[in-house]
């Protein structure tokens, strides 16, 4: 017998499904639900979608009570027929501690867990995005499909699905603490803005972060078909996509910023012998190719820095969008 719970989940939810991009009826698909409102919602569209669900539910241990959010996420999944599957991780000592958070989060899951983001989450990416000196990638932020599913829905409209079915979403206090920087582009920036552009911000910065995305993804298309350890090829090549090809050639993890890809470009015009590319590693050009050496190789010191360089190295080492 079907919960009553699903059944009127379903039907509140039916009128978003075709704002989403849930993949076809039937297909595995983890969902990352903390039990907040917006991974609730994510939820109850991944079973209106048909999907074959695991709601996937991490435990960071920073906050008091943190370990009883999993009873919510077990009442609504219960319901919804769904698994669940608990992690609870340590998050290493450090700096950052959103970034730590994220990093353990990401390790428990999925590779290819959903989340819930929203518009207003991609709205607030690409803002972040913007104050970190990210370039055309990091401004076209977070990309709709199976992995974010709802990025098209508003946060008041998942806030309306869970009100609407009953749910009573947990309510994490870290959301409204000024220490985040995100969350002071959510409640002192972002408002700002709208007053100041006299209309809601969020559709306009999801609207540019889509056009910058299709962008990206010729720029990415073009700069495949170029051969980034041929410098003749290279320093012929037009500067973004000379760039780009070298970004993807250096990425180690995170891609490299823009000042060590400028360093590579100068070595590839021959305008200097070897270049620190970080992590232990060089770049060198010989023969007219470009040859990258790992640490164990590595053996010539990285070059004084240009003036003005220190900023991008030091206050946006992503100088062209954050990981992930």
């Amino acid at each position: 017998m079907i919960h009553p719970l699903r059944e009127r989940a379903c039907r509140a939810a039916a009128p978003l499904i075709g704002r989403c991009s849930f993949p076809e009826p039937g297909s595995p698909l983890a969902c990352a639900v903390s039990g907040g409102a917006d991974s609730l919602a994510l939820l109850v569209l991944a079973v209106t979608a048909d999907c074959d669900v695991v709601a996937h539910h991490v435990d960071h241990g920073l906050r008091e009570g943190s370990d009883q959010d999993v009873h919510v996420v077990n009442e609504v999944a219960a319901a919804l027929a769904v698994e669940v599957v608990v992690h609870r991780v340590g998050v290493a000592q450090g700096p950052n501690l959103e970034a730590r958070a994220r990093s353990a989060r990401l390790g428990a899951l999925p590779a290819d867990a959903a989340t819930g983001h929203t518009a207003d989450d991609q709205a607030e990416t690409v803002l972040l995005n913007l104050l970190r000196g990210a370039a055309t990638d990091g401004l076209a932020a977070m990309r709709p499909g199976p992995r974010h599913p709802i990025l098209r829905l508003r946060r008041a409209e998942t806030h309306g699905l869970c009100s609407e079915i009953g749910l009573r979403p947990v309510e994490d206090p870290t959301n409204s603490d000024p220490a985040y920087l995100r969350n002071r582009v959510r409640h002192e920036l972002i408002p700002v803005l709208c007053e100041l552009a006299g209309r809601d911000v969020v559709p306009v910065l999801a609207r540019q972060a889509a056009l910058l995305a299709d962008d990206a993804t010729l720029l990415g298309e073009l700069a495949a078909a170029l051969d980034p350890t041929d410098a003749k090829a290279v320093t012929r090549a037009p500067a973004p996509l000379a760039r780009r090809a070298l970004r993807e050639w250096l990425r180690c993890g995170h891609p490299p910023d823009l000042a060590t890809v400028e360093r590579v470009l100068s070595v590839a015009a021959g305008a200097a012998l070897a270049a620190d590319v970080g992590s232990g590693r060089s770049v060198r050009r010989s023969r007219g190719r470009l040859r990258l050496e790992p640490p164990f190789e590595a053996s010539v010191e990285p070059p004084p820095q240009a003036p003005g360089e220190e900023g991008d190295a030091d206050g946006h080492p992503d100088t062209f969008g954050p990981p992930g």
